[in-house]
């Protein structure tokens, strides 16, 4: 499944996509079952594996029902249509528990800034406010003009996962995201902690899909790609990364317990701008597009901090 969080007339829902040009809202879609799903993306991966399983069914009749009456299932305010005028993509998950993030993560990028491969993982956080919706603008802050694209994968976790072992891992994983760790490479150096360069307000947007692990079942073959104004800048698959998704989970399950709905930023590849000779740099009138295999398209324009 293809979950998503849409904003539509002041609203802010959980959906699924139809098909790529159409939502349906699953707590409507579920009504008639008795037993309605939640109405937010967080709640229905903290409601469990019944939920998500009783949602596939909800798509699977809205996709039966939607083939003989989508005019109807329009005016019941299950089913939109993404192109309406006042329809949006949101993040999928709003307001997550953790938002957490891996540095230096894939072999090429650690050697494109010359740094020597970690033996650990490097964990940081990415606060709330950093977080961002497909569509919004990437600030270019008033402090700093050296702001860098990181176009990456996204886990989001769905069980609660404490001292989990890397042979199974993938099993708490709700499924997976396109995300950006904009980062502003003055301020991540002005400490040994990153918290400052990776935490500027509207530089973490992700989407606009969450993909079921399904769908997904290796995310270690995935192409992931970035764009700066449709000029490609990171091309690398996944398979590059030092340390991959399982061992990402097993890892951090050792100090804290990773809930439903939890997200992992897990590193960029290769093709950062702060890399490049000359060093390039986001610049008002922008636009960067993240793109990776069966998660569709992140696209954020950029703008100066109002």
């Amino acid at each position: 499944m293809r979950l998503v969080t849409y904003t539509f007339r002041g609203t802010s829902r959980a959906g699924a996509m139809l098909d790529d040009d159409h939502v349906i809202d699953l707590a409507r879609a579920s009504e008639g079952g008795g037993d309605p799903l939640p109405s937010d993306l967080l709640s229905l991966l903290r409601a469990g594996d019944g939920a998500l399983e009783r949602a596939r069914g909800a798509l699977a009749a809205a996709q039966r029902r939607f083939a003989n009456d989508a005019d109807g299932m329009r005016a019941d305010g299950i089913a939109f249509d993404v192109h309406e005028p006042g329809f949006a993509f949101a993040a999928p998950i709003q307001r997550p528990g953790k938002a957490l993030a891996i540095g230096l993560n894939y072999r090429a990028h650690a050697a494109e800034t010359g740094a020597t491969l970690p033996e650990r993982p490097i964990v940081f956080t990415k606060v709330d406010t950093s977080l961002s919706d497909p569509g919004t603008p990437i600030h270019v802050p008033k402090v700093s003009s050296n702001v860098d694209w990181e176009g990456e994968l996204v886990v989001v976790i769905g069980r609660d996962a404490r001292h989990v072992s890397k042979a199974h891992a993938l099993d708490y994983v709700a499924g997976y995201m396109n995300g950006q760790d904009v980062s502003v490479r003055d301020f991540q150096r002005h400490a040994a902690t990153w918290t400052m360069g990776k935490g500027f307000d509207t530089h973490g947007p992700t989407g606009p899909y969450l993909v079921t692990t399904d769908e997904i079942p290796d995310p270690g073959a995935l192409q992931l790609r970035t764009y700066v104004n449709d000029v490609l800048k990171q091309d690398s698959a996944t398979n590059d990364l030092i340390f991959d998704v399982p061992t990402l989970i097993e890892y951090i399950s050792q100090a804290m317990t990773l809930r439903p709905g939890d997200i992992i930023f897990t590193g960029t590849p290769s093709g950062v701008g702060q890399a490049r000779s000359p060093q390039e740099w986001l610049t008002p009138g922008d636009t960067v597009r993240v793109s990776i295999s069966k998660l569709g398209d992140l696209v954020n324009p950029v703008i100066a901090e109002p």
